[in-house]
């Protein structure tokens, strides 16, 4: 039952370096992440700061400069192993802006410049919980194959911060009446929520799945609203597993049985 957690590093040329939390990246599909989470529901204070510690010496190590991610296998008990990192901005860098406050992509920018980490280990505070969904043009009923034409509709939900501390987020690159090709990775859009807790972030995430509205191609948003309402997916007992075990005949949302 693995677990797929990765630590978010700030280097500069300066020496210094942070952490800035985990993400959860458990929920994949044939080692594609689908889903991601920041805090994880696994880790206890203890951990992270062990993890981070851990990744921001590897960082350190080799004179690493700017954003990126070492990544870690974890088991059930809070064993982790390190597995890779990645030496650029991820795709699920949102959560982590989301419940950090540090906008990741700007301080890439100023580290390059040569500035120093305007921030401090002291000064990253981790605040709620955050949800993404990868958006994937592809067919639930053929094997999440890539979908491809136009974008006949495409109604992302509005981004907003409402009173109640619940944020709705979306990173995209298409519009109405695009194109999506073959030629190109099936993701067309970010969806995240951010929420003071993971139940709420959980819901609002429902709720933006309900308010997305695509129309001219196939598309993964019933399977992303399903895992949703998943009753193991809400308890947090995740694994790289999950989706292979939960649905080891596909997804059909429409099916009788």
């Amino acid at each position: 039952q693995p677990r797929h957690i990765e630590i978010q590093l700030l280097c500069d040329a300066h020496g210094n370096g942070v952490y800035l939390g985990e993400r959860e990246c458990s929920i994949q599909r044939r080692n594609q992440k689908v889903i991601e989470e920041a805090p994880s529901p696994l880790l206890d204070e203890a951990t992270r700061k062990e993890m981070g510690e851990q990744a921001v010496a590897l960082a350190k190590a080799v004179d690493y400069c700017s954003a990126g991610t070492v990544e870690f296998v974890a088991d059930q008990d809070r064993n982790f192993y390190f597995l890779e990192m990645n030496t650029r901005l991820q795709v699920e860098h949102p959560v982590t802006e989301l419940i950090t406050g540090v906008d990741l992509v700007e301080q890439m920018l100023r580290v390059a410049a040569g500035e120093k980490l305007s921030i401090s280990q002291d000064d990253v505070k981790l605040n709620g919980w955050a949800v993404e969904s990868r958006i994937y043009a592809e067919d639930l009923y053929r094997s999440f194959l890539p979908s491809i034409g136009r974008l006949t509709h495409y109604h992302p939900p509005q981004e907003a911060h409402d009173e109640y501390g619940r944020t709705t987020r979306v990173d995209t690159g298409v519009m109405d009446g695009g194109e999506i090709s073959m030629f190109y990775d099936p993701m067309i859009a970010k969806l995240c929520t951010h929420a003071p807790t993971r139940e709420e972030a959980i819901r609002h995430m429902g709720r933006a799945l309900d308010a997305f509205y695509i129309e001219g191609i196939q598309h993964n948003i019933p399977f992303l609203a399903a895992i949703m309402e998943h009753p193991r997916w809400i308890s947090g007992k995740l694994s790289t597993g999950f989706i292979a075990e939960e649905y080891p005949d596909g997804f059909f949302p429409h099916d009788p049985d």
